[in-house]
């Protein structure tokens, strides 16, 4: 049987004069960390003072043992980021320059010292650049001409901190006569019947030429073996009745252990294992009437996608664990998001975060890794860029979660719109990746699943890259030029990213700029915003809706509550107003589930993983079933959509009420819904009216509420808001607490920030709107010592201008 022996401990970062201790999986920064030697470049403006980190040439060295036991021995790297020799005893290995692929090397019989030696990632690139030509690029640095994380060069959310190490496992494998170097099982589901073809690639030593071997393969209490005469074998498993995985919300998540043994005779070689699931995807791209659909159909069932985008949980993608994997994709689920999209400027990322997709029904769309850039297609990098697809799609099509490949992140857009195409004058630049490789490396390995040329993309160049009637839409204008209010003027066919920032929780900003007096332009708050004309972008957002507050203390909690609660609103605007054109909008991602440092963004959880209010927003906008009030070209349309199972008698109570609580107008509505659908429903303004001085409308009905208020905040007469809290004990368990609200006037949009309370503690609840009378009750986890008056100082609302 193969051996593996994980070469884990025993490494050494030279550094100066000095040999550090190092930690694989890692990366210098984390060993420097380790050793004392740099500042947390989270904290402040240290970026800076590690910037010279990610310029200067780096050694990792460790010994490896000889093994005598085996024909062969591979030294296996999972990941080497990015551009490296390897040495073993000063003979060479080998070269690398791709960290999104596995390196192997036959080091049989030899042991000694091994040195991986890295070279500056900008320094590669800026070798390939002058090798290829110059390409233009959304951002100066070079990431383009490397197959390196392009977001470690930073983004407009995320620093600069450029890597390097070994940042996935490293290991020996010793093994005799034969070895499984690839298995590609191909999942489908025909009537009542499921099939797993098992595509299986030995590689054999010398002694192994030749011999019959036999695979052998077992899936759901169904086995089949065939002799493997040569490289390659196929076995077919045919299970009747299988249980079929679901997204999240649609049913449940079955999975299947599929395993795989290679031998020779009675001896067992190598073994494989994953888990998979039986599911049908197909992406329905129908031209109707609107223009060019993009639906996900899972099982035969057309779903809106309720999705988020991901990037890296964290800049040194090393120190990302599967617990925090599934920490942060558990709190994705109760969010009642049921897809998430893993952006093209990151990772392939860890097997932890595919499995946790599969168990919770998270779908996964994968973009291969290409962003905001034009990218050559000369070599070398033509031939990293096959590898990588070539492996990464293997390693990942076991999972029932993915069900999407895509091919680039905004660089169809960017070719026609951001000034590329005059410039490249005929040079490559990507298309040959987005339209000919990568969809037939899609084909020929995975054809299981769909394949987009790209996010936007409209389908051909018949229509423009990001035509919001054709394919899938970034929706930009709105949080770079406009009100959220717009959101409400299109119905694009799929909204693959659109959102609003925020800044991160008070204690995240605390822990961040130790010592600094917070102001939205205080050196550290700009210094974590790296968006351009970011914190303009974020005031001028307030100010359409309320006066700006400036300054320090009270006027920058003020600030920080605003901003938090016009991101909430942002997104809100455009999920409720797309999700009620279900079936023409057919998916909604936001920008973004997470953040990989303490930065103001466009999360809904921030770089300590707090959660902001548009995290519980998200909650309710994504549940399946959804009440809205949206303005109309004539009057106000109830919207509500049903994603349930079942179909929805909404026996929905409107009120048009004064800002005092007085009740002008009441009208009871039924409105029918059927399971899985969505309907928009004029009000009756003959019964009800239309909110005039003072007024606005609430909507109820099974517990769900909708508010449509005329005017901006800034101009509606808000009473001076007033309520009484308590703090009531949560039987068996002292870590936690009720907070309770009762409103005696109109309190709009109350936000609890448990932060406050605690650094650690969590709240249950995010913006709430209490009537006159009403109460409400936040439960907090992890606060040690409640008292009514803290609780009432973390509570905000919105007030009278």
């Amino acid at each position: 049987m193969k051996d593996v022996t994980l070469l884990n401990d025993g490494w050494g970062l030279r550094h100066e004069d000095a040999v550090l201790p190092a930690r694989v999986p890692g990366c210098v920064h984390t060993d420097l960390l380790a050793a004392g030697l740099i500042p947390d470049p989270f904290i402040g403006t240290n970026e800076h003072e590690v910037a010279w980190v990610g310029d200067r040439a780096w050694t990792y060295t460790a010994r490896i043992p000889a093994d005598t036991a085996h024909e062969r021995t591979d030294l296996v790297f999972d990941g080497l980021d990015t551009a490296t020799e390897i040495t073993l005893d000063g003979e060479p290995l080998g070269r690398t320059r791709n960290m999104h692929r596995t390196h192997r090397f036959d080091v049989t019989g030899r042991d000694g010292e091994l040195q991986v030696h890295f070279t500056p990632a900008r320094e590669e690139a800026d070798t390939v650049r002058k090798s290829v030509g110059d390409r233009p690029n959304v951002y100066p640095a070079p990431s383009q001409y490397i197959r390196k994380m392009a977001c470690s060069f930073g983004w407009d959310w995320g620093p600069t901190v450029v890597t390097a190490g070994m940042w996935r496992p490293v290991r020996l494998e010793h093994w005799s006569t034969a070895r499984i170097s690839q298995v590609r099982p191909l999942v489908t589901v025909a009537g009542t019947r499921g099939r797993v073809e098992v595509h299986l690639a030995v590689e054999r030593t010398a002694g192994g030429t030749g011999r019959a071997l036999t695979a052998r393969a077992s899936v759901a209490g169904v086995d089949t073996e065939v002799t493997v005469e040569d490289g390659h074998a196929l076995l077919c498993l045919d299970v009747p009745d299988p249980r079929l995985w679901w997204p999240r919300g649609h049913g449940e998540q079955p999975l299947y252990d599929l395993t795989l043994t290679l031998s020779d005779g009675d001896t067992a070689l190598d073994t494989w294992r994953r888990r998979i699931g039986f599911r049908t995807i197909e992406l329905d791209r129908t031209a109707d009437e609107h223009g060019t659909g993009f639906t996900l159909v899972v099982n035969g069932v057309r779903l809106f996608a309720r999705g988020v985008n991901w990037i890296p949980d964290d800049v040194l993608p090393s120190r990302i664990t599967p617990e925090r994997y599934r920490r942060r994709l558990t709190q994705a689920a109760d969010a009642n998001i049921d897809l998430v999209r893993i952006w093209g400027g990151g990772i392939y990322e860890d097997e932890a975060f595919y499995d946790v997709c599969d168990e919770l029904g998270l779908m996964v769309w994968q973009d291969f890794l290409f962003a905001c850039s034009a990218y050559p297609e000369e070599q070398p990098l033509r031939g990293e860029v096959e590898a990588e697809a070539r492996e990464n799609v293997v390693r990942l099509m076991p999972h029932p979660s993915l069900v999407l490949w895509n091919g680039n992140n905004e660089n169809l857009w960017g070719f026609r719109d951001w000034g590329w195409e005059p410039g490249l004058a005929g040079d490559s630049w990507g298309e040959g990746y987005y339209l000919g490789m990568l969809p037939r490396v899609v084909a020929e390995l995975d054809p299981t699943r769909p394949y987009t040329a790209g996010s936007p993309w409209s389908g051909s160049w018949d229509h423009h890259p990001n035509d919001p009637a054709h394919g899938t839409h970034h929706s930009w204008e709105v949080w770079n030029r406009r009100d959220f209010a717009e959101y409400l003027d299109s119905v694009p066919r799929f909204v693959a990213e659109f959102g609003w920032q925020a800044p991160p929780a008070l204690a995240t900003l605390r822990r961040a700029l130790p010592g600094e007096d917070l102001a939205p332009d205080s050196p550290g708050m700009l210094h974590h915003q790296k968006a351009e004309d970011g914190n303009g972008k974020l005031d001028r957002g307030v100010e359409r809706h309320f006066v700006l507050p400036e300054g320090t203390g009270a006027d920058f909690d003020r600030w920080h509550y605003l901003t938090q609660l016009v991101q909430a609103r942002a997104v809100a605007a455009g999920i409720e107003h797309w999700r009620s054109h279900w079936p023409r909008c057919a998916g909604t991602v936001v920008w973004q589930l997470n953040d990989c440092w303490p930065v103001s963004s466009w999360a809904a959880i921030d770089g300590d993983g707090r959660l902001k209010p548009l995290y519980h927003e998200l909650r309710r906008l994504y549940a399946d079933r959804l009440l809205t009030l949206q303005p109309a070209s004539q009057g106000v349309v109830l919207g509500l959509v049903n994603q349930s199972a079942t179909p929805w008698r909404a026996e929905v109570t409107v009120r048009r009420t004064t800002a005092d609580g007085t009740v002008k107008a009441r009208v009871p509505l039924t409105v029918e819904v059927a399971a899985r659908d969505a309907v928009r429903a004029p009000l009756p303004v003959a019964a009800l009216g239309l909110p005039e001085d003072g007024e606005f409308l609430v909507a109820d009905v099974d517990g769900l509420r909708a508010v449509h208020f005329p005017v901006p905040d800034r101009e509606f007469p808000y009473p001076r808001p007033q309520f009484d809290v308590r703090v009531e004990p949560v039987t068996g368990d002292p870590d936690t607490v009720d907070v309770v609200v009762t409103a005696h006037t109109l309190v709009r949009d109350l936000l609890l920030q448990p932060d406050r309370l605690a650094p650690d503690a969590v709240a249950d609840t995010g913006l709430v709107t209490l009537l006159p009378g009403e109460q409400t009750t936040i439960r907090v986890a992890g606060w040690p010592e409640p008292d009514a008056g803290p609780a009432r100082a973390a509570l905000f609302c919105v007030e009278p201008a």
